[in-house]
């Protein structure tokens, strides 16, 4: 018996020899598996096919995933991958956000167990995103892209079947967001005027990268009518300056993804990236009188001490606490609309470079295909 097919026999995880959809979605569903969508089952065959695309030891925990810190080996995580639908080349990319996501800033018990309607939000760079066709321009955030939704969901399964973030079990959402289903775009470099955010983070173009953001859904920045890039700037910060959200209580990483055109015409303009951030920083703000009694208490005094303290009712709240935590992204296609995503608060993005086992930077999947 293969390493696969004990891992498959393992009481909670076979699947006991179903190889149509509707049986194996129901025994998932049975089990307590899944995210309620229909899954292939996964076979040895398929996660098999799926581990020809690792290059470390398949049963060797990669990472332990909270909350219910549930060891997240290469087997455990294809075969998720399978259920999600993933194509065998997608899993280095799979299991980088994986490593990503548990790394200790990002604080994934959090995100997990939280009443906050958050998800881990992956960000693709580099050359991977072509190559795996992740779409990062019209409808990024939409459907129609199996690259997209099927890694993502295969994230999703993993932090349900592994991490155990079982709805009203491990997490504990108000409401929860359809980010919770599938949450992955590559970042749309080519309509970008600056810097992408990997090289902003000190990556290399041709680096392939992810970033793991704890972000909540995206809101849309509807200007159609502003041709400065200040009038768009100021439509953005009027947008990012909100008193319900947790940005304005942490050192936070408000994420604005801006579409290419309002991009475009804001550094025609002469807007450098650190200029959008430092616009954005000192223009978002909110009046502390804004705020109720009971969080200028709770929240502000407690926070910031000695910062609110006795301070006047007009006294200005910025979004974040310095221009420098303001994340911004070129994301979509034609159309001037961009997007804010607040994000939890106490959280701090990762990126990570994808690489080979041994250490040396990966310049396309296919460098992982065989090396086991």
């Amino acid at each position: 018996m293969s390493a696969i097919d004990r891992y498959l026999a393992k009481p909670g995880v076979a699947m006991e020899g179903i190889d149509d959809p509707e049986g194996a979605t129901e025994l998932a569903r049975s089990r307590g598996w899944g995210d309620g969508l229909p899954i292939v089952p996964p076979t040895a065959d398929r996660v098999e096919r799926m581990l020809a695309y690792c290059d470390r030891p398949w049963d060797q925990p990669v990472a332990a995933m909270p909350p219910r810190n549930g060891e997240a080996t290469p087997l455990r995580i294809a075969a998720n991958a399978v259920m999600a639908g993933c194509r065998p080349e997608y899993f280095p990319l799979v299991l980088l956000a994986v490593e990503a996501m548990c790394e200790k800033p990002v604080n994934l018990y959090g995100l997990q167990t939280t009443t906050h309607p958050v998800a881990p939000l992956v960000i693709v760079n580099g050359p991977i995103a072509k190559e795996l066709d992740i779409n990062g321009g019209h409808n990024a955030f939409g459907p129609g892209w199996r690259a997209n939704a099927t890694i993502g969901r295969a994230l999703r399964l993993t932090l349900l079947n592994i991490g155990g973030a079982i709805p009203t079990v491990g997490d504990m959402a108000t409401m929860g967001q359809p980010g919770k289903y599938s949450f992955l775009v590559a970042e749309n470099e080519a309509g970008n005027p600056w810097e992408p955010l990997h090289v902003e983070r000190g990556f290399a173009p041709e680096t392939s990268t992810v970033t793991i953001v704890g972000a909540e859904s995206p809101h849309n920045i509807n200007d159609h009518e502003s041709d400065t890039g200040e009038g768009i700037l100021s439509m953005v910060a009027g947008t990012v300056g909100i008193t319900g959200h947790n940005n304005v209580y942490y050192r936070s990483e408000p994420l604005i993804a801006l579409g290419p055109e309002h991009a475009r015409t804001i550094a025609n303009d002469g807007y450098s990236k650190a200029d959008v951030k430092r616009y954005i920083f000192e223009h978002a703000t909110v009046p502390l009188g804004k705020f109720s009694r009971r969080n200028y208490e709770r929240r502000f005094l407690k926070n910031f001490p000695g910062r609110y303290e006795n301070a006047p009712a007009d006294t200005p709240v910025p979004p974040c606490q310095s221009a420098d935590d303001v994340m911004i992204i070129v994301l979509g296609g034609a159309g001037k609309h961009s997007m804010y995503l607040p994000t939890f608060g106490e959280t701090r993005s990762v990126t990570r470079a994808l690489k080979l086992s041994d250490g040396r930077e990966a310049r396309s999947v296919e460098e992982f295909r065989g090396v086991r």
